[in-house]
């Protein structure tokens, strides 16, 4: 992992700096101090990204991302779609951290859905523009996606 994040962050310096020597001759050691502050602030997981899991996620997050601002522009433009607005509570399953916040992030792309932080015991609140539909459903179907594709298993277990 930490070979990883150096050649990551080399590779960075090069898109931006070029590969002339000097520019490696500050880059190198550039990328060394930046990979070590990374370790730093954060340690390397147990969890492994699943690439194919990951592959699968990305055209649904781009296409769900074009059908909610669609799907929203539809329902402010068209005074016949009855709208009930409100919020919806779901506990995740993911832990707190930087899975968590990755999965309100997708969940910021489901039509009519916008994460607006946690009661007292730790369910997300969802706010939502038709609380009516079956916005858990949607949540917990995402969420299972994402933990496979972030290495807790199939997301089912």
């Amino acid at each position: 992992m930490k070979i990883v994040r150096l050649g990551g962050f080399l590779v960075f310096w090069v898109i931006i700096a070029g590969t002339e020597p000097v520019d490696l001759l500050f880059g190198a050691p550039a990328a060394l101090i930046v990979t070590w502050a990374s370790l730093q602030l954060l340690p390397p997981g147990t969890r492994r990204l699943r690439v194919v899991a990951l592959a699968r996620l990305v055209p649904r997050f781009l296409y769900q991302s074009i059908g909610a601002g669609v799907d929203v522009a539809w329902r402010a433009l068209d005074p016949r779609l009855s709208l009930q607005p409100g919020f919806v509570t779901y506990r995740p399953r993911l832990p707190p951290g930087a899975a968590l916040s990755a999965f309100c992030t997708v969940t910021s792309l489901l039509p009519g859905t916008l994460p607006s932080g946690t009661d007292e015991s730790g369910r997300l609140m969802i706010h939502c523009l038709d609380k009516d539909q079956p916005i858990a459903n949607q949540l917990a179907t995402e969420e299972a996606l994402l933990m496979e594709a972030l290495g807790y298993g199939s997301g089912n277990d």
